[in-house]
């Protein structure tokens, strides 16, 4: 004997299970992954990046020991120039050499001499040099300013 098939009749889709929860009853569900240590890490090392170029540009690019600025030049004849700097020490107390030069229309040296600053009580000190020249110069400026003096400027 066969028995009669079920009625088919009125809505079809409500006897069957929905396809969206089919998968997650054949095979089991899984927890989702909690990484909520990734977003952390990655702030912490875009922090640790921050600081360090924060760093290196206040090495390169902070307050320095010594600074010194040219605050004008004249050229006094064919072979001589004067310049005019100010030089600012962190240590008023310690003597700086500074490298002045005389330079041609071409941006070529034509005279270099090396400016004591000795110790003083002031920080700033304003001073004027002469620089004397191969050839007729056409500008002056600083080339450098150093603590280490060398020995043969020293007094004493």
């Amino acid at each position: 004997m066969t028995e009669p098939a079920p009625e088919t009749g009125g809505d079809a889709t409500a006897a069957a299970p929905a396809p969206s929860r089919r998968p997650a009853d054949r095979y089991g569900t899984k927890p989702p992954v909690r990484r909520r240590w990734i977003p952390l890490v990655l702030g912490a090392l875009v922090v640790l990046a921050g600081l360090g170029v924060a760093y290196l540009g206040y090495q390169k690019y902070g307050p320095k020991d010594i600074d010194a600025e040219q605050l004008g030049y004249t050229v006094v004849d064919d072979s001589t120039m004067t310049i005019r700097l100010k030089v600012t020490r962190k240590n008023p107390a310690q003597p700086v050499v500074c490298f002045v030069r005389a330079m041609a229309r071409d941006g070529s040296e034509l005279g270099r001499r090396e400016v004591l600053v000795e110790p003083s009580t002031s920080g700033t000190v304003e001073l004027t040099t002469i620089v004397r020249a191969s050839a007729r110069p056409a500008s002056g400026s600083i080339y450098a300013c150093s603590g280490q003096v060398p020995r043969y400027l020293r007094a004493g």
